[in-house]
């Protein structure tokens, strides 16, 4: 004998709900997957030194050098002037003439820098591009005071920002993922990079093709 249409409603409509409820689960999984929102809640600082390059440590052994056994002694004579030398006492050797190369910087030296400008997101802080010392450069964020957001890269670009935000991602170097929203990092730049060419640095999410911020490089 068939159910009633009074008993058949009730169950239908609970088939409706819980399929409702799991469409729902599944989106808002979707949503916090791909779009990630929480990050725009959570903040990342990062505070990294200023770049220096590397100094190397003091060997046992130096180029150049001459080793002795322990205890033993090294005599050396000095030279002696006056008859029998071939040599005048009252001359002197010139001294050396002064070296004409130029000094070598030995610390950082700050090749390029800007500030940043906002574009889709609030954003702030400089930008410099260092040589290092030995001749790694490195591209330095000071500062920096952007949005958090999932997939977010520093790019250098060849597109300067009055070329619009859609020509920033056209012709770029990805120099690896953004290490924090807030403070000063570091970011090493390959050996072939052109930064005569590559000179705006852009904060860019890479999943929603949207720039947060960029710096143009003098």
């Amino acid at each position: 004998m068939p159910a009633p249409e009074a008993e058949r409603k009730p169950s239908r409509r609970r088939r409706i709900l819980v399929v409702g409820a799991v469409a729902a689960a599944v989106v808002l999984a979707v949503v916090l997957v791909w779009f990630e929102p929480q990050k725009l809640f959570i903040d990342e600082r990062v505070d990294e030194a200023f770049p220096v390059a590397a100094s190397s440590g003091d060997g046992a052994e130096r180029s150049g050098g001459t080793t002795e056994p322990a205890g033993s002694t090294a005599s050396t004579a000095s030279p002696t002037t006056g008859p029998g030398t071939g040599e005048d006492p009252g001359t002197k050797a010139p001294p050396p003439a002064p070296s004409t190369e130029p000094s070598k910087p030995t610390g950082p030296v700050t090749l390029a820098d800007g500030e940043f400008e906002s574009i889709d997101h609030d954003t702030s802080g400089k930008a410099l591009v260092v040589d290092i010392g030995d001749g790694t450069k490195v591209l330095r964020l000071e500062d920096l005071a952007t949005d958090n957001g999932p997939d977010v890269f520093v790019y250098l670009s060849a597109a300067p920002i009055s070329a619009g935000e859609k020509a920033l991602d056209d012709d770029f170097v990805n120099l690896g993922g953004l290490k924090g929203n807030l403070g000063s990092q570091n970011y090493e730049v390959p050996d072939d990079v052109d930064l005569d060419r590559y000179k705006t640095v852009v904060i860019w999410c890479r999943r929603f093709s949207s720039g947060f911020g960029a710096a143009d490089l003098d």
